[in-house]
């Protein structure tokens, strides 16, 4: 994802451990220019003072990016309300919405499956509109650099009226080490995956994370903004597997396979065809090497180089994340991101 790191409903299934994001892309600039390192400044890491205390709604708190911001967001001394299925918290529910929003201060917006997902636009205005009726004043929505589809998410949260800030991400390093990606490598020591020979800037989940709160916690100086996040350099998907296997000491390899037979297979999981078609157009418009190039966004933020690939690959293979299981130990997972 753009800046965006760092998205299925087969996840969202598994007590929302992942959502859409949980991100991709996004160059266009929406309401506010987009940040790529032209615009720079260091930003108070610790919190604005007036923020302390602050309540911040994370959806999908037990997620790849959620779980992170939840825990920036405590270091940072705000309060943290968990927004998923498991407290109450439904993206396609209304009712649950106003019980979770009421009283905040700030919000973190991750949709379920993908940003760009049918239905995506619809339930973040609505869910913003209400909101800024509740008086949340602050919120930041998840996106996806490069992906087309999340455009119309991204204007229906700036139309909301809320002092709103899009954050979209690359692809997430920790796609690699989360969700059903990791278990191919673990358990056939192969990625299958739709994305040729495309390079991609990964960036890691910790550093979009940080970006959410520094934007959280800074007044008013993002609103309106849209940032675009980015790892420090490009790789391809095989090289960020050849990565993993220097790391692990395993021998790791990546096969690309056309969209449509990636579709194919995802259909033979049983995941929903609509579903399907939406993730390979999603597949078809992001890894066209559209995103290939990168942004400056997380040091022009924090004050900081992103984190690297390598680093987040050598700290994973140390807790065993990509460890050989022997065969029959776990049931093969849909590749799904």
């Amino acid at each position: 994802m753009t800046n965006t790191a760092e998205h299925t409903r087969t996840e969202n299934r598994k007590a929302e451990q992942v959502t859409a994001e949980e991100a991709m892309t996004g160059n266009v600039e929406t309401e506010g220019r987009e940040i790529d390192g032209a615009e720079t400044g260091n930003v108070e890491r610790s919190g604005a003072r007036g923020a302390r205390g602050a309540t911040v709604v994370v959806t999908g708190a037990s997620g790849r990016t959620g779980s992170r911001v939840a825990r920036a967001a405590r270091a940072a001394g705000l309060s943290v309300r968990a927004a998923s299925r498991a407290t109450g918290f439904d993206w396609w529910d209304d009712s649950t919405w106003e019980p979770t929003l009421r009283g905040a201060d700030a919000a973190y917006l991750a949709v379920p499956s993908d940003v760009g997902a049918p239905g995506a636009a619809e339930a973040v205005g609505a869910l913003a509109r209400r909101a800024v009726g509740l008086g949340v004043r602050r919120l930041v929505l998840l996106s996806a650099r490069g992906e087309d589809q999340a455009l119309p998410a991204e204007e229906a949260l700036h139309a909301s009226g809320a002092r709103s800030t899009v954050v979209r991400s690359a692809w997430f390093a920790q796609n690699f080490s989360e969700g059903p990606l990791v278990e191919e490598l673990r358990e056939r020591g192969e990625l299958v995956f739709p994305a040729g020979e495309v390079r991609e800037p990964f960036v890691d989940v910790r550093d979009v994370a940080d970006v959410v709160v520094a934007v959280l916690t800074s007044g008013d100086r993002y609103a309106g903004r849209t940032l675009a996040l980015t790892g420090p350099r490009l790789l391809t998907f095989g090289e960020a597997v050849a990565e993993i296997a220097r790391a692990t000491g395993r021998t790791l390899a990546y096969r690309p396979v056309p969209t449509r037979d990636y579709g194919r297979a995802l259909a033979g999981f049983g995941v929903p065809q609509q579903e399907v078609e939406a993730l390979t157009a999603v597949f078809d418009t992001l890894l066209d090497g559209r995103n290939a190039h990168l942004c400056d966004g997380v040091r022009a933020v924090l004050g900081r180089e992103p984190r690297d690939f390598a680093d987040f690959a050598r700290e994973e293979a140390a807790t065993g994340t990509w460890r050989a299981r022997a065969a029959g130990t776990e049931g093969h997972a849909a590749p799904l991101r």
